[in-house]
C-alpha cells in the first residue's frame, strides 16, 4: 500500500503541508471529546508521533471508535497541517483499521518498567524508549562498517560453529545433534559419532580466523555475534552478543591504540550527527548530561597508563573497595570506573597488564611478567575495548599455550601462522552493545539487544 514515512512528513514538511498525504502505523496513545478526537500514530521511522485529528461528524461513527484503541494499526488519508503546538498534524478525511488490538494488549499504559518490558520481547519495539534503542542499534551497525570500509579493511565472516576455543577459558557452548543419552563409553566415541566427528561449540571470538584472514589481505574486521556460556548474571553481561574486532598486519600496540581511539570517536560522531532525536530522548529520559559526555569524548585525548601506574593510583585513592587492589589481579569494574570517572574524567587506556591474567596471544614484554594489552576503560561501563599486540614468536607462544594447558595439537593452523611468514600485527575487541550502552546510557545489556540471553533465560 502507497503511504508517506512519518519521518519524510516531519523532514520535508514544505512540500507536503496543505497537501494530501496517507500514513500507516500504530496508535500509541488517544483521547475523546464530544466532536474531536485526537490519536497519536506512530509507524517506527521516527521517535515522534503524528497526531490525527478527527472531526466526529466526518467519518463513520464505528469506525471511529474501533480506531481508538491502542495498539491498532492504522492507514489513514487526510491533509498534513501546520500545528502551533504540534507543528504538523493530519486533519482525517479517511480511516481504515488494518489489524485491531484487544484489550488484553499489554502496552496500554503510557509507561512501563524495564523489567515488565523485559517480559514481553516481542512486544517492546513498539514502545518509544525500545524504538530509540533499536535506532541507535541500527546506526552504529552502520557506522561500523562506514569507518573500516572508508579505511581500507575487509569485511570477513569468520565462523560461528568452531572447534577452537579462542580464550581459552572453556566457556564455550558445545553444539551437537547426539541425543542427550547414547551408547557411547568415552567421551572420544561420543565426539566421534557427532555431526562433525568431533567437539565443537559456538564461537567466543572470531579472532583467530580473523588473524589468519589479516595474514594475507592486511587490514580485516569481523562484527557479528559470539557466545559465552559464563555464569555471569550482571547488567554488562549477555550469553549472546555482537562483537567487533578489527585485525591489523605491521601495526604495534601504540598504532592499534590510535586505530582504537580514532574508531571510537568516528563511530560516536556518526550516531550523533543521525541520532538528534533519539540521544536527545535519552539524555532527557536516561541519562542527564549523556550529549554533553559524547561532546567531551570527542574533544579529549584519551588518557594512558600503566597498569602498574593505575595499582598505586588505586592504592593512593583513598577509596575503599570492595575488591582489594594488588598488583597481579584483574581490575574490577569499581577499580575502572574510579580511573575514568574521577581520576581522568574521560577514557582511558590502561597497557602492560600481567601475563598472568590476559590471553595466550598477546605479546610477551621485555620484562618477562607483562604483556603488550590494553584496556580501553569508560565512564559508566568500564571496560569497553580490549586490544592487544599478538605474540608472533612460535616458541614463545608454545610455552604460554602450553602453560594454561592448551592442547597445541588442537591450534595446528593458528601455529603455522606465526611458522610461515609471520608478522607484527594487533587487533581489539569491541563489545557492541556495551558500545550501545555507553552511547545511550542504558544501564542493562538486556536492553540492547532484541532477545537478550542470559544464564538460566532464554
Amino acid at each position: 500500500m502507497k503511504h508517506t514515512d512519518i519521518k519524510e512528513l516531519f523532514a520535508h514538511a514544505d512540500e507536503f503541508v496543505n497537501g494530501s498525504v496517507t500514513v500507516c502505523g500504530w496508535v500509541r496513545t488517544w483521547r475523546d471529546s464530544k466532536s474531536v478526537a485526537f490519536i497519536e500514530l506512530n509507524d517506527g521511522t521516527s521517535l515522534k508521533n503524528i497526531q490525527l485529528v478527527i472531526e466526529k461528524g466526518s467519518l463513520d461513527e464505528n469506525e471511529v471508535k474501533s480506531a481508538l484503541v491502542v495498539g491498532a494499526a492504522l492507514q489513514v488519508d487526510g491533509v498534513l497541517l501546520a500545528s502551533e503546538r504540534n507543528g504538523y498534524e493530519i486533519g482525517v478525511r479517511r480511516l481504515a483499521v488494518l489489524g485491531g488490538c484487544p484489550q488484553d494488549y499489554p502496552l496500554q499504559k503510557k509507561h512501563h518498567t524495564l523489567e515488565f518490558l523485559r517480559t514481553i520481547p516481542h512486544l517492546r519495539p513498539r514502545t518509544k524508549y525500545f524504538e530509540a534503542v533499536f535506532a541507535v542499534r541500527s546506526r552504529l551497525a552502520f557506522a561500523v562498517h562506514k569507518y573500516f570500509q572508508q579505511h581500507g579493511y575487509k569485511y570477513v565472516h569468520t565462523p560461528i560453529i568452531t572447534g577452537s576455543d579462542c580464550e581459552g577459558a572453556g566457556e564455550m557452548f558445545r553444539v551437537t545433534t547426539q541425543p542427550w543419552k547414547t551408547d557411547a563409553k568415552t567421551e572420544q566415541e561420543y565426539y566421534a559419532g557427532d555431526f562433525f566427528g568431533a567437539k565443537a561449540g559456538l564461537t567466543v571470538s572470531g579472532q583467530l580466523e580473523g588473524e589468519y584472514s589479516a595474514l594475507g589481505l592486511g587490514r580485516i574486521y569481523t562484527f557479528g555475534p559470539t557466545f559465552r556460556a559464563e555464569h555471569s548474571n550482571t547488567t554488562r553481561h549477555a550469553a549472546e552478543f555482537w562483537q567487533i574486532e578489527p585485525e591489523v598486519c605491521f601495526c604495534d600496540l601504540q598504532d592499534i591504540i590510535e586505530i582504537a581511539e580514532e574508531f571510537i570517536k568516528f563511530i560516536i560522531k556518526d550516531v550523533m550527527d543521525n541520532c538528534h532525536d533519539e540521544l536527545a530522548y535519552f539524555d532527557e529520559r536516561i541519562e542527564k548530561g549523556l550529549l554533553e559526555k559524547l561532546e567531551h569524548v570527542l574533544s579529549s585525548d584519551f588518557g594512558k597508563i600503566t597498569y602498574t601506574e593505575a595499582v598505586e593510583v588505586l592504592k593512593k585513592s583513598g577509596k575503599e573497595f570492595k575488591y582489594p587492589v594488588e598488583w597481579g589481579s584483574d581490575l574490577q569494574t569499581e577499580h575502572e570506573r574510579y580511573l575514568t570517572e574521577e581520576y581522568f574524567k574521560k577514557p582511558v587506556f590502561v597497557t602492560d597488564y600481567p601475563a598472568d591474567i590476559k590471553a595466550f596471544y598477546m605479546k610477551q614484554n621485555a620484562d618477562g611478567k607483562t604483556v603488550a594489552a590494553t584496556d580501553l576503560l569508560v565512564p559508566g561501563i568500564g571496560e569497553i575495548i580490549g586490544c592487544s599486540e599478538r605474540e608472533v614468536d612460535l616458541e614463545k607462544l608454545k610455552t604460554a599455550m602450553t602453560k594454561r594447558g592448551m592442547p597445541l595439537e588442537a591450534y595446528s593452523e593458528y601455529l603455522d601462522t606465526r611458522k610461515y611468514g609471520s608478522v607484527t600485527h594487533s587487533g581489539f575487541g569491541l563489545g557492541f552493545e556495551r558500545m550501545i550502552m555507553y552511547i545511550t546510557g542504558v544501564q542493562n545489556i538486556r536492553d540492547t539487544l532484541l532477545y537478550p540471553r542470559t544464564v538460566g533465560s532464554l
